[in-house]
């Protein structure tokens, strides 16, 4: 089996997994995507059809045929401003329409309605494979992830039998340029308006990255770790990186870091210059505490153990705010009416505080505390 097979079939084993818990996939899909738009418009028109019918009615009505295409630049253009995550959580206005078209829903902190628990079971995740989406040439990338339409993740696989994880790195640095020279910005990969976080993805390994910048796109680890050390443990039950398909894509999974997880970075002109996106450890260590705490109930003690440059102020601004939102499993109560951080290191102290702030997205939720040659938050 060559190289090209072995990976078609990492390709086959993904997209088959993915399509047997509750993905929707469609080897032909990819056909259908929309290059100039990077969309996916038959989703996006099928989910607010089936969960906002007055409002497509409304569309259908005032352009016909074409309110497929007049959405999908609407959505377009929005994205190209605000960035995928935020215009999936915060919905879109649409002149003729009375209110905010809902994208996509997601889990509140509170008990879910009839209404919320339908539309939530509603949103359509697709996975679609080999999409020839360049505007400026045929090229092809293996996955793309969306949600009622839009782009929320890519991948480059790359087989460990004759490949490694740097093979799919240097094909998105080198191949997947999102501004390439002399030609168009590619509406896939370039921010604000692109997919939020690219995969390379080997049987062994992967890696993430969430402005692709060429060469000086920067990769992160995506692994679990392996007995301590680097990289991923064997798993008897097949490639050591099925975990990214079988637990972080999993379906309440990546909805949650979508509507949750995923944070806009922004320069000192407020302007979109990339997002956060968890990495695995801070995806099961933030997680594992907010399920030990609804499991247990509040006043335990627990130790998140974060090396040096392995994004611990993400972590504890992830933790603070979910706590905040956290209630009993009922749904009804919360478990918290305050939760306090407390740091006694100046330099961590400014790193929470910005963390914090830029996390919150109810104005009025975080009060910052400072006392006279003290460092707290």
């Amino acid at each position: 089996m060559t190289g090209v097979h072995k990976e078609i079939a990492l390709e086959d084993a993904i997209c088959a997994h993915l399509a047997a818990h509750g993905w929707l996939h469609d080897p032909a899909a990819s056909q259908r995507w929309d290059r100039e738009l990077a969309l996916f418009p038959e989703d996006l028109a099928a989910w607010v059809a089936a969960t906002q019918p007055q409002a497509w009615g409304v569309l259908e009505k005032s352009h016909g045929a074409k309110a497929i295409e007049v959405l999908a630049r609407r959505v377009r253009e929005a994205a190209d401003r605000q960035g995928i995550p935020a215009l999936l959580r915060d919905g879109l206005d649409v002149v003729g329409l009375k209110a905010r078209l809902v994208l996509a829903r997601f889990k509140p902190a509170l008990a879910m309605n009839e209404a919320l628990e339908r539309d939530y079971r509603a949103n359509r995740l697709r996975v679609l494979r080999q999409v020839r989406h360049s505007v400026n040439n045929g090229d092809c990338i293996d996955l793309v992830l969306t949600l009622n339409g839009l782009p929320i993740a890519t991948a480059e696989l790359k087989s460990a039998y004759t490949q490694s994880v740097e093979d799919a790195v240097d094909q998105y640095r080198l191949d997947r340029l999102p501004h390439p020279k002399g030609g168009k910005a590619e509406p896939l990969l370039a921010l604000p308006g692109g997919a939020p976080v690219h995969f390379a993805v080997s049987n062994a390994e992967v890696r993430m990255c969430t402005r692709l910048n060429g060469p000086g796109s920067v990769f992160l680890p995506f692994n679990k770790g392996n007995a301590g050390g680097a990289g991923n443990p064997p798993n008897p039950h097949g490639a050591p990186t099925a975990y990214l398909w079988e637990e972080v894509w999993q379906r309440d999974s990546l909805l949650e870091i979508v509507g949750r997880y995923i944070i806009p970075v922004r320069d000192d002109h407020r302007r979109l210059k990339g997002w956060i996106f968890p990495r695995y450890h801070q995806l099961d260590a933030t997680r594992a505490l907010v399920r030990a705490i609804r499991a247990e109930g509040a006043g335990g003690r627990y130790l998140v153990q974060h090396s040096a440059g392995s994004g611990k102020t993400n972590s504890i601004a992830w933790t603070a705010h979910f706590l905040a939102d956290l209630h009993d499993p009922a749904g009804t109560t919360k478990v918290f009416d305050t939760v306090l951080v407390v740091s006694d290191r100046t330099v961590l102290d400014k790193q929470l505080r910005e963390a914090i702030e830029a996390f919150e997205r109810t104005q009025g939720v975080v009060s910052v505390v400072t006392g006279e040659g003290s460092a707290k938050s």
